[in-house]
């Protein structure tokens, strides 16, 4: 079973990795919560403040915005005033324990404090220190700082994404930032790893700029061979053909079809087998050559026909392809449920995790906490009084 909320928290391939999760937001946040479902202690650290996405809303979820709830599960929660001196010595006692550090502070913060990377890397020599920012400390760029959809328009996605002929658009889901949270794991994996070989931590850098410019395939290979600037095509793909969404009698159809193969499966299925053997349209070279006129034949044969009924068809015959379905339509699917990409917990729902291990799953053990909730418990654990600290321990978010 994938989702198993009643599985203990020692559980999960990350069970032992002790995480300081520092990081506000998105992409840092998300990060935390991949290595919690595989069962790493993970303690966010928020400012006085709270995290800013607890107030992005509606939806709320008492008073946390859904934009918190989303990427902030199993995870114990405290807020420190990291801005005193008190609060700082509070941050280097949790980290005595640590094996990943995780920050997304604006670039000179943590420096300022005296805590910078090879600060903390002599105070703990076998930290994982992963910074995530938006376009690195150094550089044309350096210490600006990021957002998922500004630089979405810096590295080029916007311009190959929307209408032929129309304006750049963003995409519509913050990929950027997903993607840097991605990244981080990805690294922090991979500088555990090491550490098991050397005993030795290091610094991890997760940008969105970086991650942004790493997300445009195939354009940057197109371009590094042919340099053409390339430009939107709507739905189209720059390469493949047919690789489009068409109009039904019903929703529209998308047909993702990728070798000579599936193209005369397709033709076959559709009742024109004439298409599969028509010289404008033979190799997927000859296809792009004439999109144009193959999309006129594509629309007129599906013109008449439902978009379900013709999508199983094809699916069956072997031809990749998918309705465009609205989300209400994909949670209610039963195969959503079936891959356990629908979480419910104690009147939480969220998203699942896409990452299936078959001996370590990743578990669902906690909702999203409040504000500062594990406090005492966490300091307690670690041999802290919570009164030595109230001054730099805020219980109720700072306006």
């Amino acid at each position: 079973m994938w989702n198993d909320p009643s599985a203990p928290a020692t559980t999960g391939a990350l069970a032992g990795v002790r995480v300081i999760d520092a990081s506000r937001v998105l992409g840092g946040p998300y990060c935390g919560q991949v290595l919690a479902d595989h069962g790493a202690d993970v303690i966010k650290v928020e400012p006085p403040s709270g995290d800013e996405t607890r107030a992005w809303g509606p939806p709320f979820d008492g008073d946390a915005a859904s934009y918190f709830v989303g990427v902030n599960r199993n995870k114990r929660d405290i807020s420190i005033d990291m801005a005193q001196p008190a609060g700082q010595e509070l941050l280097m006692r949790l980290l005595e324990g640590a094996d990943v550090f995780i920050e997304n502070f604006k670039i000179g913060t943590l420096e300022r404090w005296g805590l910078g990377s090879e600060a903390l890397r002599a105070r703990f020599p076998k930290l994982v220190h992963c910074r995530i920012s938006g376009f690195g400390a150094d550089g044309p760029y350096g210490s600006q700082p990021g957002y998922d959809a500004a630089v979405q328009a810096m590295c080029g996605i916007m311009s190959v994404n929307g209408e032929e002929g129309g304006a750049a658009l963003r995409v519509g889901v913050p990929v950027i930032d997903l993607v840097t949270g991605l990244n981080a794991v990805i690294g922090i994996l991979l500088a555990l790893q090491e550490r098991n070989k050397s005993a030795q931590g290091q610094f991890v850098e997760s940008t969105l700029y970086d991650s942004g410019v790493s997300l445009l395939h195939p354009h940057l290979p197109n371009f590094y061979l042919n340099g053409k600037v390339p430009k939107r095509s709507g739905n189209q793909h720059p390469n493949i053909c047919p690789y489009d969404a068409f109009d039904t009698a019903t929703t529209p159809l998308f047909l993702a079809v990728g070798n000579n193969r599936q193209y005369a499966t397709l033709c076959k299925v559709l009742g024109r087998p004439e298409l599969a053997t028509d010289a404008r349209f033979l190799t997927n070279a000859e296809r792009n050559r004439h999109r144009d006129e193959l999309r006129v034949e594509l629309v007129a044969s599906l013109a008449q026909l439902d978009c379900v009924d013709i999508a199983k068809r094809l699916i069956d015959a072997g031809v990749p392809c998918g309705p465009v379905r609205t989300l209400d339509q994909v949670v209610a699917d039963p195969h959503t449920h079936h891959r356990g990409m629908v979480v419910d917990l104690d009147g939480y729902r969220g998203t699942g995790s896409p990452v299936k291990l078959s001996r370590t799953p990743a578990t669902y053990r906690q909702r999203p906490p409040t504000f500062a909730q594990h406090t005492d418990e966490i300091l307690r654990e670690r041999g802290l009084d919570p009164a030595e600290y109230a001054a730099v321990l805020p219980r109720t978010p700072v306006a």
